[in-house]
């Protein structure tokens, strides 16, 4: 059987929580875990934890990964969307149907990446507006599934956010 590989889009002030759960949450369920930053060097969340990077995002290829995973965090996020690497990315991922999944502020990715238009979509409240006016309606919900976009408003709903997204790899 073929180990899954799931790839992270993160960045310097990425949320603690919204990087560290998933990414240990995937190993235990047998996922391959790769993180990807601009510059391909270790990263730090918001509180500073050390996140060590494995590629950059001008290095990814889609084809090599089952699962996005795109963790919030309002810096982070803000930073990253500047990213057209990181964008074309997501979107070529979204193109090939292949899962994504975003909490909290990583929504805004998924926003700049074009890809929300017609959809559910959850985000932190913040982003409310930007969700619908990017043509998605906004869903206030832990988990909110439409096609193989699952997302989630925030990290106190982490489990339901994973238990939807491994669902997928049942």
């Amino acid at each position: 059987m073929k180990t899954k590989k799931a790839i992270f889009i993160t960045g310097k002030s990425v949320q603690d929580h919204e990087f560290i759960y998933p990414f240990y949450r995937l190993k235990e369920a047998g996922f391959e875990v790769v993180v990807a930053a601009e510059d391909g060097k270790e990263t730090t969340t918001f509180m500073g934890i050390k996140v060590l990077v494995d590629k950059t995002f001008d290095s990814l290829k889609v084809k090599d990964y089952d699962l996005l995973v795109i963790p919030g965090g309002a810096k982070a996020m803000e930073y990253i969307r500047q990213n057209q690497k990181a964008l074309r990315f997501i979107s070529d991922f979204h193109k090939a149907d292949k899962v994504i999944a975003s909490i909290c502020h990583g929504a805004q990715l998924l926003i700049s990446a074009d890809i929300v238009r017609g959809k559910k979509i959850s985000g932190y409240y913040s982003i409310k507006d930007d969700i619908n006016n990017a043509g998605a309606t906004y869903v206030d919900a832990p988990a909110v599934v439409d096609s193989k976009i699952i997302t989630s408003p925030h990290y106190k709903h982490l489990g339901d956010w994973m238990a939807a997204t491994l669902r997928f790899f049942a």
